[in-house]
């Protein structure tokens, strides 16, 4: 199944069996390949589920909380587009992608490295998500953890899942060493929200194993009780 709604392009898997009841994972993605981590994620659990992948476009614009700087040399400012996505997405996208399975089920926000970021930022912003996958998210983003220690979520989550690589951190960029501090304690005071979440640590850095890495939190989202 495949579209594309106003600007952003969409394309469906849906669940093998008993769409209408198995749970909807929607992925933001760059260039990460929506059949590989199915097909991966497939490998890690039983369970069924259908994924929606949302195309992002311009990554930096579109994921970014709010506007900032650049972090790295070479780098793109960050246009602080992730307010109108995720209207999108809670106005349009999901309740379509949804009708079209005829599923009522629940949704959950996956993403990596900004996209993961945004994913979490949304707990603050919608309330359409039970529960949300970073992977290897950009938690080291400029202001993002006082953000987070001040606000109050839209919809407390039943379960998040954070994840990186263990190189992640071992960089001179003094904004993204923070990457694994932050994560880490991001997740523990999920956790002692009464949230159920976990960290994993996989071995690489941030450019390593991106449809793998979000296809084991799909696996721990739909297994964990």
């Amino acid at each position: 199944m495949m579209g594309s709604n106003n600007k952003r392009h969409l394309r469906v898997y849906p669940a093998e069996t008993n769409a209408s009841n198995a749970p909807a994972i929607f992925m933001l993605a760059g260039e990460e390949d929506g059949a590989k981590v199915r097909e991966l994620a497939q490998r890690l659990t039983k369970q069924q589920f259908s994924l929606a992948v949302v195309g992002i476009e311009d990554w930096n614009r579109d994921l970014s909380p709010w506007p900032a700087k650049r972090v790295f040399k070479g780098g793109e400012d960050f246009g602080g587009g992730a307010d109108e996505l995720l209207r999108e997405l809670e106005s349009d996208i999901v309740p379509g992608v949804m009708e079209e399975l005829r599923a009522d089920a629940s949704c959950i926000l996956a993403g990596y490295s900004l996209a993961g970021l945004c994913a979490v930022y949304a707990l603050y912003r919608t309330q359409i998500f039970s529960g949300v996958i970073s992977a290897s998210g950009s938690l080291w983003f400029p202001g993002f953890m006082d953000y987070a220690r001040s606000h109050d979520f839209a919809r407390e989550p039943d379960k998040v899942y954070f994840s990186l690589g263990d190189k992640e951190s071992h960089t001179k960029n003094p904004t993204m060493k923070l990457v694994e501090e932050n994560t880490r304690l991001l997740r523990k005071n999920f956790s002692d929200h009464g949230i159920q979440t976990v960290f994993e640590l996989n071995s690489g850095n941030h450019f390593q194993d991106s449809e793998l890495r979000i296809a084991k939190g799909i696996a721990w989202m739909l297994s964990s009780k």
